[in-house]
This record gives structure tokens, sequence and C-alpha cells, in this order.
């Protein structure tokens, strides 16, 4: 075995065995900070210590599990320091304020970590949760109303009412804000995460019973929709309506024919009133002006 790799074997070793030490010991401190990232985003790990000056290193790892420690980054005088490839590109040390900067923040970064600061041949040890969050987009809000027959010649007003959002975390569910939950009743609730992002998508569907015309929105996590008015009664019935408005159309229909006939009927001439042929009754305007023009030159 060369030099070189009997180096790095040792080193390796020597990192290991101080992290399941440190790992056995990391119980020391009850305070937990917790500092929250937003998905895609950058956060910083503040260790906290107050002997900056004399600080030989700094370690930040992660308890995966009950007997797993992951190293994460860190510094230790006089040691190059092995970091992996997944944390490598994407966190930064500064050895001056004793933190760390990771980078493009994903839902599996979500977790405990234990900040160990090395001072004078010992250790302090805190520790840091870390919380991810990713706000839902703008929800969609749909609705149908209808009136349903209700016990004997009753009539009510009812709406089916959607509301869909995506790209959140954690998951959350869907609130609607205004309504009278006793005539809300749940028609489908579904949830689903992306098996990628570990983002989530809430879908729900109610059956609302109206009693009066009410404005609504839904909203999921921080993310609200649009307002929209629902279970407004129209001033007059649809039949009734309809009604009037074929009345209208029959009797404007009649005028338009009978004016059209006036029209189309020419005025009576001399040799008409010699034949004998009958003077319409229509177009009276038409007739006395002509038997004013008789008239005059009688």
């Amino acid at each position: 075995m060369s030099l070189q790799l009997r180096c790095l074997y040792t080193h390796s070793l020597a990192l290991v065995v101080t992290l399941l030490l440190l790992t056995a010991t990391s119980g020391d401190s009850d305070v937990v900070t917790t500092i929250t990232a937003v998905l895609g985003h950058s956060i910083t790990f503040r260790c906290p210590s107050t002997h900056s000056s004399s600080v030989e290193g700094l370690y930040i790892q992660r308890d995966k599990n009950d007997k797993v420690v992951e190293f994460i980054n860190g510094f230790y005088k006089g040691r190059v320091m092995d970091v992996s490839p997944e944390y490598q590109d994407r966190t930064k040390v500064n050895e001056t304020d004793l933190s760390m900067e990771m980078r493009n923040i994903s839902v599996s970064d979500e977790g405990l970590y234990n900040c160990v600061v090395f001072v004078n041949g010992k250790h302090e040890i805190s520790q840091i949760l870390l919380k991810v969050t990713a706000e839902y987009s703008v929800p969609t809000i749909t609705t149908d109303c209808s009136e349903r027959k209700h016990g004997y010649g009753g009539a009510v007003m009812s709406c089916q009412l959607s509301c869909s959002a995506a790209g959140g975390y954690p998951q959350s569910t869907v609130r609607w804000p205004g309504l009278n939950q006793s005539l809300t009743n749940i028609f489908y609730n579904w949830s689903s995460t992306d098996n990628e992002s570990k983002t989530w998508t809430i879908n729900q569907t109610i059956m609302y019973i109206c009693d009066q015309p009410t404005n609504i929105s839904c909203a999921v996590g921080g993310a609200v929709s649009d307002t929209i008015s629902i279970c407004e009664t129209e001033s007059f019935p649809r039949v009734v309506i309809t009604a009037i408005i074929i009345v209208l159309v029959f009797v404007l229909l009649l005028i338009l024919v009978v004016v059209m006939k006036c029209c189309c009927r020419r005025p009576p001439t001399s040799e008409d009133r010699a034949d004998g042929v009958d003077i319409p009754l229509a177009d009276c305007h038409s007739q006395r002006q002509h038997v004013l023009e008789v008239t005059t030159k009688r």
C-alpha cells in the first residue's frame, strides 16, 4: 500500500471514529435551532460558539438514522476534509463566522443537523432543524350551481365547488373561508406527491347547500384563489322570463306583417274607381290625398 493511500485510509478512519463518538455525545445540547428554507433556494447554517478566535475545527453532520452519520461539510486545521459529491458542489463553509451555506435546497435536505465546534481539544455540539417549504400555486376554483327538488313541492339550490393547487410543500389541506360549515359536505378529497420534487398537488370537491348569496374563495397553504359569488337568486324565474320573451317576439312579428301589407298596397286610381274596383281600407293617407286632388281639379 502506497504512502498516499495509507494517509487517506487513516484520515477516513479517524473521521468515521470521530463522527461516531460525536454521535454518541450529541445529546449534550437540548437546544434546537429551527431554520426554514424555500425549495430551490439557499440557506445558511450558523453554528453558535463563544470561542471563535480559538476554534480548531467545525463539523456539520446529519443523523440519517439511528446508526448512520452523514458528514456534510466542515474544516479542521491541518486536515483536508473529504466531502461527498452530493454536497461538495452546493455547500460552502465559512471558517470566520462558523457557518455553512447550502444551495439548491430540496425536500430531501429537511431534517436534523449537528454542529460540532472544536475548541482547545474539546467540542461543543448544537443542533439545527432544517424545514423546507414551497408555496402552492394560486388555487383554481370552479362552481356548478343548480336547483333540486326537496321534500314536497319545495326546491333548494346547491353548489358543487372544486378547488385545486399544486407545487407546494409540506402537504396542506383546502380551506373555504366564508362558508357555513354546517351546510358543507366533502364530496371528494385527493392529494398526490411528485416523485422527483416531492411537492404536493391538492384537490377537493364539496357540496354546499345555499342559504343566501355568498362570496367565497378557497385557500391551500398560504395561497388564496380569486373570490367568486355563489347562491345568487334570480329576480324572476327562468320560465316567466322565457314566456315574456316569446310573447314579445310574437307581437313584434305580427306588427311587422301588418306594416308590410300596408306598404305593399298601391293607392286606387281613377280607372280603378270607374271599373268599380273596391277601395282598400289600408293606406288611408293615400286615399285622402287622392280625394283632395280630384276636388281641386273640379
